[in-house]
Parts: C-alpha cells; sequence; structure tokens
C-alpha cells in the first residue's frame, strides 16, 4: 500500500467548481489533454474525475496505486511493480488507457511485467479522468471505458522559476521515494523538468512472511510548451523510466531491466471562426526494452532461461470542432495507432524427462514472432443542445484494424493460415445529459464499444500468460469483442442547515451484453510445447464465446458538516456470467466498500478509512479461480502544511496488520518457499512524506 494524505474520488461540488474556472488560462493549455472540463455541452457523459493528486501528495509505487481508491476500480497484482488497474471487471486492453487525451505505451512482457502504469513518474499526475463506458468515439477504439492520465499543467498566473523537493519513506520494506521538479514559466514559454527514484523493498504480510516483491526504478522527464498567441500553443513532452532488479512474485521471472521512452507532439488552434472552432493534433511515440530471467529461481537448476523482448508504439490524431449551428457542436477526425513487438527466449535445458544431462542443450524460441497491429480510426461525434440544460451526444466510429505476423514459428505456422489479416469494426454512441438544477444531473447512454483481439490473444505461441499454469496458444482468427453497454447515473449536491453543510450523491447503474468474448479453452487435441511431461498436459487455446453478460452498481453519498468535516460511503458490485462455460467471467472483483471519515483545511487534513471486501463466490473455475475470502482494513492519514512551501504527511495503511489478498492477485509462481496460492498484500505499513516546495 501507499502513503495517500487525503486521496477522494471525484464529488459533484467537485465538479462544479471546475466550471467556474477561467476560460482564458484553458485556453492556453487545453491541447485536447483534458477529457472533462465542467462544460455540459462539450464533456462525456457518465464520467469520473479522481483529482487533487498534486496537491493532496501520494506515494505510490507507480501509477497503479493512484487507482486503489477510486470507486469501481480494482487492481490485479504480481508483485509491487507489474500492478494493472480494473475497472467493472474490464482489464488491459478491454480499458483505453492513454495520457494526456492520446499518448499510450504498450508493455513488451507477455507476462505484462511493464504494464502502461509503469512508464511514467506518479507523481506528476494531477488527476485522472474516466468515462465509465464506450460513450464517446474520439479518444481510439473502447471497449469498457477510458482513462485518461493528466500530467499537471504550467500555472500562468505563477511565472518564474518554481520547483519542489520531496522523500518518503515506507516501514513495510524499508522503501524510499524520492523526487526533484524544477519549471519555469513565461506567458510565451514553459519548461518543466522532473526526476525521480524509488527503491522499495520485499514487504512482510500480515503473519510476517516476507514477499519477493522489491525494485528500483529511475525516471525523468521533460516538457516544453510555447504559445505562438493566446489561442495557438504547441507542447512536447519527453520522458524516460529505468526499472531494475524488479521482482515478481506471481510471474515465473524477474526483470532484470526495463527501459521506455516516450515522446508526445501537441499542436491546438482555437477560435478559428465563427463555423471552425479549433484544430487540434497529437503524434507520439513509445519503445519498451525489456529483460527478464529466471536467475534467481527454482528452475534455474533445471533451465537458464532469459527472454529479451521489445515493444515500439507509435500514432497520433487530428480533430476538428465545428459548429454548424448555435446548438450543435462537432468533433470530426482520425487517429491511428501502430503496435510491434519481437524478441525472443533463450533457454539451456540442463534437465530432460528427470535426467540431467551431460551437455546443456540451447534453444531458441520466438516469443511475439515479429506481429504488429495497426488501428486506423476515423470518428464523428455530434452533440445537440436541446435546451441549456439538456444535451444529447451520438457519435459513430470506424476502425481499420491490421494484423500480421512477419516470422512465426513453424508449429505456429502449422496451425494457421498467417495472411495478413484486416478487420472492419464499426462502433457508437448516443447518450442525454439533463441537468435538472445546479444541484442534480441525469445521464442516460448506450455505447456499442469494439475491441480487436490483442497481440497476445492473436500470437503467443505456448506461454504461460495467465493466471493458471496453462500453456497458451494464440488464434489470428478471432472476431473483435463487442460490448453492448447500457447505463444511466444521477448526481446531485443538496445544501443544508443547522452545521451540516451539503449532502452529495452519485449513483449508476449498467448492463453489458457480450457479443465474440475472448477467452482461452482447453485444447484436448493439443499438448504442451514445453515441459512435455509437466501437468496440465493441454494448453489453453484463445476462443470467442457469445453468451456473456455483466451488469453492476456504483455508489457514492458524503456529508459535508461544520465547514471542515465530512463522512463518506461508497460501494461498487459487479456481477458477470459466461453462458457458456456457466462460470463467472475472470478476474470480477468482489463488493467493495469504504467509509470515510475526515477533516479538511488549507493546512490540515486527516481521515480514517475503514474498508469493508466482501467473500466472492462467483468465480471463473476454467481460469484458475478459486473463491476469496473477504476482509476489513482501516487506513489512517494525517497530512500538515507548517509553513507556507512545506507539507508534510503520515500514515498507517493495513493498521489492523491483518493478512489477506486481494481475488484479483495473482498466484505464486515458481517461487521456492511458496505453493500455487494468491499472493498477499502488505501488512501494517507506516509512512511518511516530506514535500518542499520553492
Amino acid at each position: 500500500m501507499l502513503l495517500c494524505i487525503l486521496l477522494s474520488t471525484v464529488s459533484y461540488g467537485q465538479e462544479k467548481n471546475e466550471t467556474k474556472q477561467d476560460t482564458t488560462k484553458q485556453k492556453t493549455t487545453k491541447l485536447n489533454a483534458v477529457i472533462v472540463t465542467g462544460d455540459l455541452k462539450t464533456d462525456p457523459v457518465l464520467t469520473i474525475v479522481a483529482n487533487k493528486y498534486d496537491e493532496k501528495i501520494v506515494q505510490p509505487k507507480n501509477v497503479a496505486d493512484l487507482f486503489n481508491n477510486i470507486n469501481g476500480f480494482s487492481v490485479i497484482k504480481r508483485g509491487n511493480y507489474a500492478i494493472d488497474p480494473s475497472f467493472r471487471g474490464a482489464q488491459y486492453e478491454q480499458l483505453n488507457i492513454q495520457y494526456d487525451g492520446g499518448t499510450k505505451a504498450m508493455h513488451a512482457c507477455p507476462n505484462r511485467m511493464d504494464p502502461i502504469t509503469t512508464h511514467i513518474i506518479p507523481e506528476e499526475i494531477s488527476k485522472i479522468e474516466i468515462i465509465k463506458g464506450p460513450y464517446t468515439v474520439r479518444y481510439g477504439a473502447t471497449f469498457g471505458g477510458i482513462v485518461n492520465l493528466v500530467t499537471q499543467k504550467p500555472d500562468y498566473e505563477d511565472t518564474g522559476f518554481h520547483g519542489k523537493v520531496s522523500g518518503g519513506y515506507e516501514s513495510n520494506g524499508n522503501s524510499l521515494v524520492n523526487l526533484a521538479q524544477v519549471q519555469y514559466i513565461q506567458k510565451k514559454y514553459d519548461i518543466v523538468a522532473n526526476t525521480g527514484y524509488r527503491d522499495f523493498g520485499n514487504y512482510e504480510d500480515g503473519d510476517g512472511t516476507e514477499i519477493p516483491s522489491s525494485f528500483r526504478s529511475l525516471d525523468y522527464g521533460f516538457k516544453l510548451g510555447y504559445n505562438f498567441s493566446e489561442d495557438q500553443r504547441f507542447q512536447a513532452h519527453w520522458r524516460q523510466s529505468f526499472g531494475r532488479d524488479v521482482l515478481h512474485a506471481a510471474l515465473p521471472m524477474d526483470t532484470e531491466y526495463d527501459n521506455s521512452s516516450i515522446i508526445a507532439l501537441d499542436y491546438s488552434l482555437e477560435n478559428i471562426g465563427t463555423t471552425i472552432q479549433s484544430l487540434t493534433a497529437k503524434a507520439y511515440y513509445s519503445y519498451v526494452d525489456h529483460l527478464m530471467t529466471n536467475d534467481n529461481r527454482p528452475s534455474f537448476m533445471m533451465m537458464e532461461a532469459a527472454s529479451a523482448v521489445d515493444a515500439t508504439t507509435l500514432g497520433g490524431k487530428l480533430e476538428l470542432n465545428w459548429q454548424p449551428s448555435e446548438k450543435i457542436n462537432v468533433f470530426s477526425g482520425v487517429d491511428a495507432m501502430h503496435v510491434a513487438r519481437d524478441g525472443g527466449r533463450t533457454r539451456l535445458v540442463k534437465v530432460m524427462n528427470g535426467n540431467m544431462l551431460a551437455t546443456p542443450m540451447l534453444f531458441n524460441d520466438k516469443v511475439w514472432q515479429d506481429s504488429y497491429i495497426t488501428d486506423m480510426g476515423l470518428f464523428t461525434e455530434l452533440k445537440y443542445s436541446i435546451s441549456s440544460k439538456t444535451v444529447l451526444t451520438a457519435g459513430m466510429r470506424y476502425d481499420n484494424v491490421i494484423a500480421e505476423i512477419q516470422d512465426p514459428e513453424d508449429d505456429f505456422a502449422e496451425m494457421y493460415d498467417l495472411e495478413k489479416r484486416t478487420e472492419h469494426n464499426i462502433s457508437g454512441t448516443v447518450s442525454v445529459k439533463h441537468r435538472v438544477s445546479d444541484y442534480f444531473t441525469f445521464e442516460a447512454a448506450y455505447g456499442r464499444g469494439v475491441r480487436s483481439a490483442n497481440m497476445i490473444e492473436r500470437f503467443i505461441n505456448h506461454f504461460t500468460v495467465g493466471q493458471d499454469p496453462y500453456e497458451y496458444i494464440g488464434n489470428p482468427n478471432l472476431d473483435a469483442e463487442i460490448n453492448n453497454q447500457f447505463e444511466i447515473g444521477f448526481k446531485g449536491n443538496t445544501l443544508l442547515k443547522n452545521g451540516f453543510n451539503s449532502l452529495k450523491y452519485q449513483t449508476s447503474l449498467y448492463y453489458s451484453f457480450l457479443e465474440n468474448y475472448i477467452v482461452g479453452i482447453v485444447d484436448d487435441n493439443l499438448t504442451r510445447k514445453y515441459n512435455p511431461t509437466l501437468n496440465p498436459i493441454n494448453p489453453k487455446v484463445f476462443r470467442n464465446l457469445d453468451n456473456a453478460y455483466k451488469t453492476g452498481v456504483e455508489a457514492m453519498l458524503q456529508l459535508d458538516f461544520l465547514n471542515h468535516y465530512f463522512l463518506k460511503s461508497e460501494f461498487s458490485y459487479v456481477y458477470s456470467r459466461n453462458k457458456d462455460l456457466n462460470e463467472s467471467l475472470p478476474l470480477t472483483p468482489p463488493f467493495t466498500s469504504r467509509f470515510v471519515f475526515g477533516f479538511e483545511k488549507p493546512k490540515f487534513w486527516a481521515n480514517v478509512q475503514y474498508n469493508i471486501v466482501a467473500t466472492q463466490h462467483n468465480i471463473s473455475p476454467s481460469y484458475g479461480e478459486t473463491k476469496t475470502d473477504g476482509y476489513q482494513t482501516m487506513d489512517l492519514r494525517l497530512g500538515v502544511k507548517p509553513f507556507h512551501n512545506l507539507t508534510l504527511g503520515v500514515a498507517v495503511i493495513n493498521a489492523f496488520d491483518k493478512t489477506y489478498n486481494n481475488h484479483l492477485n495473482f498466484s505464486f509462481t515458481n517461487q521456492a518457499d511458496f505453493g500455487r496460492t494468491p499472493i498477499t498484500e502488505p501488512g501494517r505499513n507506516f509512512s511518511a512524506f516530506l514535500q518542499y516546495a520553492f
């Protein structure tokens, strides 16, 4: 866990505050990086904004830890480094995760040791914007929702040279976090540079068992912006991240190094004319170089393995905002994303069929088989103002998806016709947002999200990439998944009296009918390729299933009283079903609720958070899942600003020293002292954080 000084989810009151921001300031820095601006006529429907990350200091291991306290989110954990966010039981490429309105960096490791959330400094995130389903077509192909990680922007009201330095410590693992940032801001241009170093040790669970989870990482970044005028801006953002000696408790190998480089270029031109309102453009490139080995694992005595893989992601977007009439606002554009991966694994086999070999045998395995996927999209989204309080949105999107494997293994080529494949995907949405008053908003939406199979599902060849010990085989002929999602929601803020300031509330109910759902199915006609005598003998092959659905609800209630106090309760629940296999969909989170009592002033804030997670009986046995017991934990957080530029935070996470594991945690794999059981979470953890700004 992590230090978090009052990490709170969005409330209706926060959204109202955003609408009061100065529009001139927004014009200079918007750059299509922000999806939710607080404008009824432009904002997507059914959104969450989790903000104040740069104000209420956090100490995360990586960006995925920022999702722990956002209602509806869970995290998929394989250790302390390889953490993926999950929203409503949607994960991986089912979620459209991006930085600043479109920048992406795809992982190189087939076991997702290096998800997109590991390639950016967490302290650089100012807020997280979430669109809860496929309710917009403007930000790429979307299946289960959009997550936009917004980095900090220059404050043009505070020109000159500024910066901050910070350091943090966690007792559970003797972990250290350091950050330094400097920025120089003028009216015409701005420069921001930052660097961070993290050194996390193995943590102990509530029983005192040490979990192999240490890692080190070094990150740095530069952001340069130039304002040609109040309406025209160019920005370049360069960042690199270097992970070292990363232990993955629930994966068969560890990371020796993980190096990533990302560059993004953004341009915006606003107030062009009466009909043509604005033009935005984005281009980005990322490269991930990853090496994993089993040098410190039990399997090393029988086989030495090293896998060097890489991933290249590049893309861009061009969007035009035009307004043919006063009531109609249209966003039209094109976007593209190209993902290419390659690399192999070398195996020095010392033992075969239980017998020690006199001379070890060397094998080379193709991991990605030199494959690529290119998605070129064309979209139009129209917003019609039925009245000053009601907006109807309709959007349509076409994606041309090309996939090819250029260096297949012989056995994979024998299974399939591996010609270049082109898919034509159509997605769309229609929604309505009605602001009944300044204190109550009603929203309803339907979205058809379409996701083509990812590279693992298409091209992986006899590798263990799931939660279970099966070898998985890709299927290049998979149909695209389709999510038909219906949702209604409302949010409001009631003003109170007699010491009670306000009552904020927010609820969403949704239902998704899923077509062509992609899962791995055991094929009894095939046998495993590596260690052929080891169980399970038969591998899994990715297939499409038709009869699947999920439904759920999220709710939040917050009472603000005595000007500075609040009491908040929230819960989320997902129920899913795979009718073909008569079981739940994989990685469906259990019922989760939180109760928070807090106090907040500009120079002092504190809260107590009580977390309740129910037992998860709805499982996917075919995916290797077992029933997970429920648990209850408590976190205490306190922050103070003793001086104008100094901020101090302390926290106790898992104060009861509870031993537990989340249902989405993967199981220990290839570890000397652990069986194949889910990895446990950290026990009691004392942490402190200090930041000085100048």
